[in-house]
């Protein structure tokens, strides 16, 4: 079985004149890739999915697959199938007939349908389930069976609406193994559609990252991660959070950026903006206990995980920083520290855009 290609040319939904869901989404997915739809809640993820599947149709531009627009074809003629949420299931049909279901709609071969009802079964590890009913089932079994109903469908195509969010956090781990595997194995082009950024970086070959009705950056995780095009999507990746801070440029040098009174920045180049906001992850950050007066900051509170531990803090300034040190740190709640970080930075400009500077950068308190 060949896997199809997927391609949105200016892509718009509007549910009337003043609501703009989408707005000039494009994009290629190639063929056999596992392709991450990513953002927050009410970003329109599940409708452009629902768009390339033919369940809502689109206000403007073109879908196609394999080269052919599609914009008019109903669902069941784009090669495609669609694992949901919900599971979707039919409560009073077991195991081996929800896989079946749509074969026998299709008006298959009872011979070819039991074959490939056998075949996804084993695939899913739930052949000794078969004749079970879903209510009989546990999320992540229900999830699988669904799972099942796509494969045995035989298309070329696979959509799936954030499948795992109704999981634990330790089946969500295990379910995410197992969808990405079964991609590999049958070449699908699977569209993953999830507002989990950890779920988009483990799986994905490529990311779109979605929000206020726009595209913000396509690319693989690794470049969404290490070159976020501005402050949305640097926030939105990455455990915890980067921290982003507003800054000047300094009146007085303008190879000097000021984070506040908090922490200085020195460049090996002018700063081209008088206002912008420095981006620096967690665990770019040092902390130590202050000396005097020589404090910036003060402790809020502490997390312990393990092999590291996430320090919450209030600069002196009033924003709020995290920081991430190895190991187990004993600090004190509200008990002053210095907090300085090293110069692998971001710079974005006053509406969040990413600033291209280069790297070389000093950082003092």
């Amino acid at each position: 079985m060949s896997a199809l290609s997927i391609t949105l040319n200016n892509v718009r939904k509007d549910y009337d004149s003043e609501t703009e869901v989408l707005k000039d989404i494009s994009v290629e997915v190639e063929t056999g890739e596992f392709f991450v739809i990513v953002g927050p809640s009410g970003c329109g993820k599940s409708n452009l999915l629902r768009m390339i599947a033919g369940l809502t149709p689109i206000t403007a531009g073109e879908v196609k697959i394999d080269d052919t627009v599609v914009n008019d074809l109903p669902p069941k003629a784009r090669k495609l199938t669609m694992v949901f949420q919900n599971y979707a299931l039919f409560p009073f049909l077991s195991v081996w007939d929800n896989v079946a279901f749509g074969l026998k709609a299709r008006k298959l071969a009872p011979d070819d349908i039991n074959a490939r009802v056998k075949e996804a079964l084993k695939m899913v590890n739930l052949t000794t389930l078969a004749k079970r009913k879903p209510r009989e089932l546990s999320g992540g079994q229900r999830q699988r069976v669904a799972l099942a109903r796509a494969v045995a469908s035989d298309a070329k195509i696979c959509l799936m609406d954030e499948p795992l969010s109704n999981l634990d956090a330790q089946l969500r781990i295990k379910m995410r193994q197992e969808i990405y595997a079964l991609q590999r194995k049958l070449g699908l082009t699977l569209i993953y559609v999830t507002h989990d950024q950890v779920e988009a970086m483990t799986m994905a070959d490529h990311i779109m990252v979605l929000n206020d009705r726009h595209v913000q950056q396509i690319g693989t995780p690794s470049e969404i991660y290490q070159n976020p095009k501005n402050a949305f999507v640097a926030k939105f990746f990455g455990t915890p959070q980067i921290n982003i801070l507003p800054a000047t440029r300094s009146a007085d040098n303008n190879h000097m950026i000021n984070v506040s009174s908090d922490l200085q920045i020195i460049l090996s180049e002018e700063v081209p903006a008088e206002k912008l906001q420095i981006g620096i992850r967690p665990d770019d950050m040092q902390i130590r206990l202050a000396e005097g007066v020589d404090g910036n900051a003060v402790v809020k509170n502490t997390e312990f995980l393990g092999d590291e531990t996430i320090v919450y803090a209030t600069l002196n300034s009033g924003n709020d920083i995290h920081v991430v040190m190895t190991g187990k740190v004993d600090f004190r709640n509200y008990e002053p520290i210095k907090v300085t970080a090293n110069s692998n930075l971001m710079f974005f400009d006053a509406n969040g855009k990413r600033i291209d500077i280069s790297k070389e950068a000093y950082v003092h308190a």
